[in-house]
């Protein structure tokens, strides 16, 4: 599998979860509905496990934009790559948001909340403070990316050409999916814990051009939030890493 297509695929399985466990939780009529917000971070959590299994043996399963770009700042990752993983990451997105609007395509159609329906797509604040909101964003992104370059020590360690394949790999697998599972759990009540860019824009481009209908607004003042801030966080956690490794 090349680089390319292991990214899209890996983001495209870690949005299919995680855009699916929320949609389980809050359309109406599913199995899940009501599951609550354990249900939706153990979702996220599980479907990053999966989509690192998938993708890691190959590309390294970065499988966001903030981590393509923390790599790449912090010198573990080539930037002429980086267009191609960011482009599979927000392809892959784009893919997994579109099937899960086909899986539950009756589901949305019966749902009339709008904030919902675009809860199951992208992410919104709780309490709208664009400041706190972005704060909240660079929090979660700067936690994930410092903890991955220690978890990705282990996949440096077995793999044969690490300027290639570097990454989370199989060896993060388990490692990251807690980690992501905790931001929910702690940090994740502000904002919804986008800490991806692709995770957020590209489902949110979904949102606006599918049809569903109770669809609102998908929110295009709030959604440089989520696309910058994660990005923000990343720079400075690398260059935290480059300052105390």
């Amino acid at each position: 599998m090349s680089e390319f297509c292991a990214e899209f695929i890996g983001t495209m399985i870690l949005i299919l979860f995680g855009n699916g466990v929320v949609a389980n939780v809050v359309l109406k009529g599913t199995k899940g509905n009501n599951g609550g917000w354990i249900v939706i971070t153990l979702g996220w959590g599980l479907g990053v496990f999966v989509g690192v299994i998938i993708a890691g043996p190959y590309s390294g399963a970065h499988l966001n934009p903030a981590v393509t770009v923390g790599l790449a700042i912090a010198g573990k990752f080539a930037w002429i790559k980086a267009g191609t993983f960011i482009a599979a990451q927000m392809l892959g997105a784009a893919t997994g948001a579109f099937l899960v609007w086909l899986f539950y395509r009756h589901h949305y159609n019966e749902t009339e909340d709008q904030g919902g329906i675009l809860a199951t797509f992208a992410t919104g604040p709780a309490i709208r403070k664009l400041p706190n909101n972005f704060f909240s964003e660079v929090l979660g992104t700067f936690v994930l990316i410092f903890a991955i370059f220690y978890i990705e020590g282990a996949s440096i360690a077995c793999s044969e050409l690490p300027e290639v394949k570097i990454g989370l790999g199989s060896v993060g697998a388990l490692p990251v999916a807690l980690l992501v599972t905790a931001l929910g759990l702690s940090l994740g009540g502000t904002t919804g814990y986008a800490i991806n860019p692709a995770r957020d824009l590209s489902p949110r481009i979904i949102h606006s051009l599918v049809p569903i209908r109770h669809k609102g607004p998908s929110d295009w003042a709030y959604s440089w939030i989520p696309v910058c801030a994660p990005i923000v966080g990343a720079a400075i956690a690398a260059t935290l890493y480059l300052i105390f490794k």
